[in-house]
C-alpha cells in the first residue's frame, strides 16, 4: 500500500476511539496488571501513546520539515508515562490521549506536506537517518502495535482457563 497522509489519518483518528471501546469500564483486573515482568499493562501503555504524541510524530515531522542546522531528534523517553501517568485514572488517561490525537492530527494537516517533503530526513539518535514518510508511516504501524500488544495481554489473562481450545487461538501462542 502506498504511503498517503490521509490513509494513515483514518487509523490514526481512529485509534482513541478502538481503545475506549476495548478498555472503558474494564476493571483494575484488565488493564492494571501485566503478565509478567518487563510487560506494560494496557495502563502503562495509554501513557506511552500521551507520551509519543507529546514529544514524538509532530516535533520531529517539525524538525525534519525545518531542515535547520540540527536535524537530530530529541531522543525518546520510552518510559516516561510511569511518572507522568502517576495518580491519574485510566478515564483520564484515554481522556488525554484523545484530545491531543485530535490536536496533532489537524497539526499534521496543517503541515500540508507534500509528496516531495516525504522525502526529507531526519536523524533518530539510535537508528539515524529517516525519512518523514517514515516517522509518519511508522506512527500509524506503532498504533497498530500497541492495540496488538493490549489484546494479546487480555488474551492471555484466560489463557490457562480456555483448555483444548487453546490449540485454535494463535492469539495465545
Amino acid at each position: 500500500m502506498k504511503f498517503e497522509i490521509e490513509n494513515a489519518i483514518e487509523i490514526l483518528q481512529n485509534t482513541p476511539d478502538t481503545l475506549k471501546a476495548l478498555m472503558a469500564d474494564l476493571s483494575d483486573e484488565w488493564t492494571l496488571e501485566a503478565n509478567g515482568d518487563d510487560v506494560w499493562c494496557a495502563y502503562d501503555i495509554i501513557g506511552h501513546y500521551i507520551h509519543g504524541e507529546k514529544t514524538d510524530w509532530i516535533p520531529r515531522a517539525r524538525v525534519i520539515l525545518a531542515q535547520g542546522k540540527n536535524v537530530t531528534f530529541e531522543p525518546f523517553d520510552r518510559f516516561a508515562q510511569f511518572e507522568n501517568s502517576r495518580g491519574k485514572s485510566l478515564q483520564e488517561l484515554l481522556d488525554e490521549f484523545a484530545q491531543i490525537r485530535i490536536d496533532n492530527i489537524n497539526a499534521l494537516r496543517e503541515l500540508k506536506i507534500n509528496d516531495e517533503q516525504l522525502g526529507l530526513t531526519g536523524i533518530h539518535p539510535e537508528l539515524g537517518e529517516v525519512t518523514l514518510e517514515q516517522l509518519l508511516a511508522t506512527w500509524v504501524v506503532h498504533d497498530l502495535t500497541h492495540i496488538r500488544q493490549i489484546t494479546i495481554e487480555f488474551a492471555k489473562k484466560y489463557a490457562e482457563n480456555v483448555g483444548v481450545w487453546k490449540q485454535y487461538l494463535s492469539i495465545l501462542d
